[in-house]
């Protein structure tokens, strides 16, 4: 019987892209494992469909450590027009949906310095697309 990790992976080279896409949102809590990154870095940047591009881009935005959204901002920086714009709207549906995710804006921040240009520069667009967020669909405090 495969794991979770083994099934997602299988499922990352697979021809149907909702099979793809159910990969990313499977892969993205393995993050950290450097076979999944590898495959997520593919999936981000998926040539067949821009669907697995944007469920993937959001499952990376909701777990939102600093492993997951480099992940996103070295696809950013290398993405098409055409990619950017779905990789954007993956991200903002993270971080609009009705469930609370890591302070993205933030984990940008800290790769504000790190030691890739690519990073720094992806980062930076990711940043830009959460203060948009918060600016158009302000979050509930609870207050």
């Amino acid at each position: 019987m495969m794991s979770g990790l083994e099934a997602a992976l299988a499922e990352a080279s697979s021809p149907s892209w909702s099979q793809r896409a159910r990969a990313g949102c499977g892969l993205a809590s393995f993050v950290d494992v450097p076979e999944a990154a590898e495959a997520l870095a593919g999936l981000l940047l998926d040539a067949e469909d821009t669907a697995v591009t944007r469920r993937t881009a959001e499952a990376l935005a909701r777990v939102g450590t600093v492993a997951a959204v480099r992940l996103i901002a070295r696809a950013v920086a290398e993405a098409d027009d055409n990619h950017a714009d779905w990789l954007q709207t993956g991200v903002q549906d993270a971080l609009v949906g009705p469930d609370r995710v890591p302070d993205v804006a933030a984990v940008c921040g800290r790769l504000a310095h790190h030691p890739e240009e690519a990073v720094r520069r992806g980062a930076s667009e990711i940043r830009a697309w959460s203060d948009d967020a918060s600016r158009y669909c302000p979050r509930s405090t609870g207050v």
